[in-house]
């Protein structure tokens, strides 16, 4: 780091003060309550960070014996996110303590010279600094002070280390008895502005407002005085992450707005709570393979240029046969075209992902993860006009659309006198201007919705990717798949390599075990369905802050239930795979295969008869699982 000024008076007396045992090199910055030096211990050769408590203030006994007795507290902390303190010590009128010197940055200085952190790289510091916070609080202390100048970024590790507990106090210390309420105003929680008792929880406020930090670069309360600050932050609700246009993923930024309420009964009840949550948070922003998203985002959609260039050769045919053979014809052809053109693209689309090792049963979570991210990018206030323009056109479409239905039966049974011929141009043309609104009204609401993706997933999964699965089965015929390297849920693995096993089988055999392919898929959509549901619970019981709340030991039991259902039906389709296995390899009968299978169908019922009981209690209870604390 450089220098940031030539020695002055108060370092030349401190180096002084300590000769022989520190070699002062520089200061490395300045706060309210102390300078910080770069020195070189001269004992261990290694170089430190010393904290000074300058004269002025240690001549005040009170506060000299609270920054020795605080900094005394803090040594006693070991973990990896804190920085150990290595001495606490008076020399003359000098009191400082001395700590590891963390070669990096602080979270303030990344982000003022990076801009925002992406939410990946937020989540694992926020992550790390909770930890950090959560075994502080286990050894009775709270940190009053956490802000991104206080959080280091190690050079070389990366790791995020909490720092400066110099005024950290014992859990559940009133702090009305303090000269002055200390800490940073923009930092501050309610309760600490108020002077009142403060625990773990003023602590994640002010976690709070640092990841609203990272994450904006801006802060959420800002004024020209401490006094107007410490107001908003008790009075004022921060503006939503998603209202500033900021892309961040919905269950990061409701921890952060839960950190962020005004009443500590409201946020998170323990700082590992929140590290856990962040944790989830991280691990389900895992990154698709590079063929599932080419597919989801490309591939699998027909909005490319070979798409266009087929449409408009669809046109240009139908006019060009309506010119020569009638109006009736060139609709028929039309229809025709625009009806074959998704056939083909489906099944060939279907041939190449199969080719590349992956299968239909992938591409739900491939389709719920692009939908989450296109969520988050177009987490923005749209702008008034543009939600007019959409509505306007997406009534025009409806009405010309529908006049269309209307008259083009009119066309094809209503004879061949002049008016019913004008009546099928007419239908023609309203075909052609349809399809060109819905194009325009597609376009301009793509702007506030991701439309692609929303309707080639319902596609994808539902029965048009069946028929084009299948179809793209046939046609691959006996060609193996290439082995797909990527992690799929366990499931979809064990589904899939008994569907392969089946189909290798001998055709006797098939037919004696024919309701086993259907077994297999409610087996995998059933463990798809608690997996989600598992993951609702674990939101729902992470947005609970009280740890007495009966609802909450509720939400457990349910999530304890879900989980046992999950283990049981990957547990059947384990079963039925190695049934197979072993009917391949001749140590296994028929019989005992059916048997295996009719126990798989009652776990299946099992799992159903689960999933609706708890659908008939929450609809019942009106209770919701995902509670909406960020606009989508």
């Amino acid at each position: 780091m450089p220098q940031l000024s030539a020695p002055d008076d108060l370092f030349l007396a401190f180096q002084t003060a300590v000769a022989g045992r520190y070699s002062i090199d520089r200061e490395l910055g300045r706060g309210g309550m102390g300078v910080v030096y770069l020195a070189r211990e001269v004992h261990l050769d290694r170089l430190v960070a010393i904290k000074l408590l300058p004269p002025a203030r240690a001549s005040d006994p009170m506060l000299r014996d609270r920054f020795l007795r605080e900094a005394q507290l803090a040594a006693k902390l070991s973990h990896p996110h804190v920085i150990p303190i290595h001495a606490v010590d008076v020399a003359g009128d000098f009191a400082y303590y001395v700590m590891m010197y963390v070669d990096g940055e602080t979270l303030s200085q990344r982000v003022q010279s990076q801009g925002p952190l992406g939410a990946r790289e937020a989540s694992r510091l926020l992550r790390e600094v909770a930890w950090a916070l959560g075994y502080a609080h286990a050894q009775g202390l709270v940190h009053r002070d956490v802000k991104p100048e206080n959080i280091l970024i190690e050079r070389e590790s990366g790791r995020a280390i909490v720092c400066d507990f110099g005024i950290a106090a014992a859990l559940g210390q009133d702090l009305s008895m303090d000269v002055a309420v200390s800490g940073t105003p923009e930092f501050m929680s309610p309760e600490q502005a108020l002077g009142h008792e403060v625990d773990a929880r003023s602590d994640l406020y002010s976690l709070g407002i640092t990841a609203y930090y990272a994450l904006a670069a801006r802060l959420p309360f800002t004024g020209s005085s401490a006094t107007e600050v410490l107001a908003k932050q008790v009075t004022e609700a921060p503006p939503p992450l998603s209202s500033l246009g900021i892309a961040v993923p919905r269950r990061l930024a409701q921890l952060v707005e839960q950190c962020l309420a005004k009443h500590p009964n409201d946020r998170p009840a323990r700082a590992d709570a929140l590290a856990e949550a962040l944790g989830v948070a991280i691990e389900q922003r895992r990154e698709l393979p590079a063929a599932l998203r080419a597919f989801v985002k490309r591939d699998g959609r027909m909005d490319g240029g070979g798409t266009l260039l087929g449409l408009i050769t669809a046109l240009v045919s139908a006019v060009a046969l309506s010119a020569s053979a009638g109006p009736s014809a060139g609709v028929v052809a039309l229809v025709s075209m625009l009806a074959l053109m998704p056939a083909v693209f489906g099944v060939l689309a279907a041939r190449d992902l199969l080719s590349r090792g992956f299968a239909q049963a992938d591409l739900p979570q491939a389709f719920r993860v692009e939908r989450e991210s296109a969520r988050e990018e177009r987490a923005v206030r749209q702008p008034r006009w543009r939600t007019l323009l959409t509505r306007a056109l997406g009534a025009t479409t409806r009405v010309v659309a529908s006049t269309t239905a209307l008259i083009t039966p009119l066309a094809f049974f209503g004879g061949t006198s002049p008016r019913l011929s004008a009546v099928a141009s007419l239908a023609l043309v309203g075909t052609v201007a349809s399809i060109a609104l819905t194009i325009t009204w597609l376009g301009v609401m793509q702007r506030q919705r991701d439309v692609d993706v929303e309707f080639w997933g319902a596609a994808w999964t539902g029965r048009f990717g069946a028929l084009a699965f299948s179809a793209a089965k046939r046609l691959r015929g006996a060609q193996r798949a290439a082995p797909a390297m990527t992690h799929r849920a366990t499931e979809l693995s064990l589904g899939m390599a008994a569907e392969q096993l089946f189909e290798t089988l001998p055709a006797s055999s098939r037919a004696a075990l024919s309701d086993l392919p259907s077994v297999l898929k409610r087996l995998q959509q059933d463990a798809q369905r608690l997996r989600e549901r598992l993951d609702q619970l674990t939101d729902a019981i992470g947005h609970h802050t009280h740890n007495e709340d009966r609802g909450v030991d509720g939400l457990r039991g349910e999530r304890d239930a879900v989980l046992a259902r999950l283990r049981d039906a990957v547990t059947a389709l384990e079963t039925l795979r190695l049934g197979l296995l072993r009917l391949h390899a001749g140590s296994a009968s028929l019989e005992s295969l059916t048997t295996h299978l009719e126990l798989a169908a009652d776990v299946s019922a099992e799992v159903d008869r689960l999933v609706a009981a708890q659908q008939e209690v929450e609809a019942a209870l009106a209770y919701p699982l995902r509670p909406a604390l960020t606009p989508a």
